[in-house]
């Protein structure tokens, strides 16, 4: 199957987005003084989970182990370039004003940049006329086309596994040890830019990733439930500044 896309300069990717940054690029957007969030995400775990499935194996190999109370988790933490409206680099004209340093997840776009999942036009912001018959190819059967596309897109991958264990002590070194269950929202660690620059630096002199005390946040009162029947440590939030949830708010049984 052909997808097929020429950008159309609209902009509208440029705005109200979360963009997964590596650690060397969220250093650079901070540094820039841009924000830059830290987001959790926690996937129970088997010991013998993912032995034959390679999106498993993927999901392993880009998340960190952790237990919560004794239940055995894979906890995913993504830095986030965080901006409501523009991106503070969107020029008037709709260019972009950082063109040359842009981080790879923009060089990509609209390419999946998660394997095993499939790039679906209708989830991204472009308008139709971008993906119409006859515009040059991007992607084929799931591979991109473009030979440098496809370079910038495996080097972002690289990034996700080779930052796992940076982004752990990162999360450490910011106190911040809440994740929520995946599939139902990501819980949020919101730092100013020179906090964060702070904690990269500081997180750079461990040479272990230290132990933290995992907690599940959700928004829901059945999975509260659940999990408290497994003595998991577990708190409800409503959705909001520290919880992106998937689900409408469900504090009461």
């Amino acid at each position: 199957m052909d997808v097929c896309f020429d950008c159309t300069q609209c902009g509208r990717c440029c705005h109200d987005l979360r963009l997964t940054l590596s650690v060397a690029e969220a250093q650079a957007w901070a540094g820039r003084g841009h924000r830059v969030d830290l987001l959790a995400e926690a996937w129970p775990w088997a010991d013998e989970a993912g032995a034959d499935d390679p999106a498993l194996q993927w999901r392993a190999a880009t998340t960190s182990s952790a237990s919560v109370g004794d239940v055995p988790f894979r906890i995913n933490l993504r830095l986030v370039a965080h901006h409501d409206g523009p991106c503070p680099h969107l020029l008037p004209d709709m260019r972009c004003g950082n063109y040359q340093d842009r981080p790879r997840i923009c060089r990509i776009y609209p390419l999946e940049s998660r394997p095993f999942e499939a790039m679906v036009p209708a989830r991204r912001k472009c308008p139709p006329e971008a993906w119409e018959p006859g515009l040059p190819v991007i992607e084929r059967d799931g591979v991109a086309v473009n030979a440098e596309a496809a370079m910038i897109l495996a080097a972002h991958r690289a990034a996700q596994v080779a930052d796992v264990a940076s982004k752990a002590r990162i999360a450490a070194v910011l106190g911040f040890a809440d994740a929520a269950l995946a599939g139902e929202g990501l819980a949020v660690c919101e730092v100013t830019p020179a906090a964060l620059l702070e904690a990269i630096e500081a997180s750079e002199a461990l040479a272990d990733v230290p132990d933290q005390n995992w907690t599940i946040v959700t928004n829901r009162a059945p999975t509260y439930a659940m999990l408290s029947d497994l003595d998991c440590p577990v708190r409800l939030a409503p959705a909001g500044q520290g919880y992106l949830a998937s689900f409408e708010d469900q504090l009461a049984a």
